[in-house]
């Protein structure tokens, strides 16, 4: 994308000439408070103020461009009422731009250049993400009140403050798990979930669509899957049955998504350079799967999705190893992503002890142990995985008993598992429980129902995703982290926000700041703001108070 360097220093030259320009009374009073906060931000003087004339010009030979001014265009559409246009032609004066940069003054992938003045605003980027991205960090420019679901009554006047920011992300693996195996989210409700992502840089969904408690996907050679699979008798966990909407015709709890509806997801997500990465679980959490079809287990069931059971594959059995690379097959068909996650986690190894089949395979396979068992299932799996240009990621117990060679490690249980793994050339993503699961409660009392556990906002916004220590040639395997979200305890999508923000506000400035230039109480700060923007957009948010642990307090 260098292709514009000429037009580029011409608009570069134009703007430049207004940044530093007389400021008018209360111009310097207009808030930059930005979430995740970027890499370089140098305040002008001076304000562009948009106007219902205001065009928004792409480079007519840049996809990117195009894409991002119109679905800026529609953000912009829907709060002012306006009838924001986009252009490929140039126009004088008074409009934003968003174009391309020359090579060597790229901030690299998904960074950008954004740039106002009284007269103009301009985005560039060496790439798509990053014309996308200068877009949500405009968007964050304008008063809160540009995040509304409709137009906004009496507006006032929409003034974004002469700045210029150069940004670029810290780390390549910027996420939120939201879990809809336990409690089922809507397509609309997770296309919502996408947004909120996208506007705070976040980058990768992981979709957690099976478990002991519901199967989330369509599966066409299995169909008893959804047909099953997806619906239980109650909400489960000993919640009000009330909190949610998600029954059947027939009064069963659940729901499913079909390849159809996954399709949609995906595009969506794609849309806002967000992938999304479908965790299917297995050796363990099968009890869903295991209730209709238990021959691929150990014991032949039966298995109760409603008792919270977990169900357990047979590594033993060959005929479980074709189901589940039938299900994989169908799965990455659907999702075209680099990584597919198989879970991993929590095996009840003492189905397989009490195994015939899985002894054999042990004595044949020259196993030692169970450990090396689970290693062999991981490592058998993931050689279909990589035969469909994949790669295989899951919770950090797939390192016990040896583990598989190209698999990325997702750390939950203890940063030191994640450092062993990307000392042994492995990649890893850090989602630790200490500072990541944000399905646990937010303060000491008066809060909803959780699973236990306490993780203030302050001390998710410590977390850091690249253990000390590492040697440099190392710390390049942390691809980055991410926040988990659970859904034992969301019984609908408001709590699914309540609980995670702004606690994801502060995952999204982990992954996506460097380091020097995050502190806790500018981030305080910048969050009183923020925090009018969610409520624009009628977002559930838990609103910090004073009186929570650490608050107040340093975040070192």
């Amino acid at each position: 994308m260098n292709k514009p360097t000429c037009s580029l220093i011409a608009v570069l030259i134009a703007l430049s000439g207004g940044f530093f320009g007389r400021a008018q009374a209360g111009e310097q009073d207009l808030p930059v408070a930005l979430v995740p906060q970027p890499a370089e931000v140098e305040r002008g003087t001076g304000q562009f103020l948009l106007r219902p004339d205001t065009p928004i010009i792409a480079d007519a030979e840049l996809a990117g461009a195009i894409s991002a001014a119109k679905q800026l265009a529609e953000r912009l559409r829907i709060s002012t009422g306006w009838d924001v246009r986009v252009s490929t032609a140039m126009k004088p004066g008074g409009l934003i731009r968003i174009t391309g940069l020359p090579a060597d003054a790229s901030p690299g992938p998904e960074g950008y250049l954004l740039q106002v003045s009284p007269q103009g605003v301009l985005i560039a980027a060496d790439d798509a993400a990053g014309m996308f991205y200068g877009t949500q960090t405009l968007l964050q420019l304008l008063p809160p009140r540009v995040f509304s679901r409709a137009k906004v009554q009496d507006a006032g006047s929409w003034a974004v403050p002469a700045v210029r920011i150069h940004d670029r992300p810290r780390f390549r693996w910027r996420g939120l798990l939201l879990d809809v195996a336990r409690h089922f989210f809507t397509k609309d409700e997770v296309k919502n979930f996408l947004d909120l992502m996208a506007q705070h840089k976040l980058n990768t969904l992981q979709l957690h669509l099976t478990d002991d408690q519901g199967w989330r996907i369509e599966i066409k050679r299995y169909e008893k899957l959804t047909e099953t699979a997806a619906w239980r008798k109650s909400i489960g966990w000993g919640l009000d049955p009330h909190a949610s909407t998600a029954y059947g015709k027939d009064g069963r709890y659940g729901g499913y998504f079909t390849q159809d509806d996954i399709r949609e997801l995906v595009a969506y997500a794609q849309a806002r350079f967000i992938t999304i990465v479908p965790e299917i679980e297995m050796p363990g959490h099968a009890a869903a799967a295991l209730s209709v079809y238990p021959q691929f287990s150990c014991s032949g069931g039966p298995y109760d999705r409603d008792s919270g059971h977990m169900g357990i594959y047979c590594p033993g059995n060959d005929a479980a190893f074709q189901f589940l690379e039938n299900i994989l097959g169908e799965v990455i068909g659907l999702f075209p992503g680099k990584y597919v996650h198989i879970g991993g986690d929590e095996v009840e190894r003492i189905n397989w002890m009490k195994c015939p089949k899985c002894k054999a395979r042990m004595q044949q396979e020259h196993l030692a142990n169970f450990g090396e068992l689970q290693s062999y299932f991981v490592k058998r799996i993931e050689r279909f995985v990589n035969a469909q240009g994949r790669t295989l990621i899951g919770w950090d117990e797939i390192l016990e008993g040896g583990l598989s060679p190209n698999a990325t490690v997702m750390c939950w249980r203890d940063v030191r598992s994640g450092m062993a793994a990307a000392a042994a050339g492995h990649d890893v993503v850090m989602t630790p429980t200490s500072h990541c699961y944000l399905d646990y409660y937010q303060a000491k009392g008066g809060e909803p129902r959780a699973i236990g556990g306490f993780l203030p906002l302050g001390l998710v916004y410590q977390f850091e995703p690249l253990p000390p220590g590492l040697s440099a040639d190392k710390a390049r395997h942390i691809l980055g982290g991410g926040g988990t979200l659970w859904s034992e305890f969301f019984p609908n999508y408001a709590q699914v926000q309540y609980m995670a923000f702004p606690r994801a506000c502060a995952i999204a400035e982990a992954t996506w700041s460097e380091p020097k230039r995050r502190d806790w109480t500018d981030f305080r700060r910048r969050l009183e703001t923020h925090l009018e923007r969610l409520a624009a957009e009628g977002v559930h948010y838990r609103a910090p108070k004073k009186s929570d642990p650490g608050y107040e307090g340093e975040s070192k």
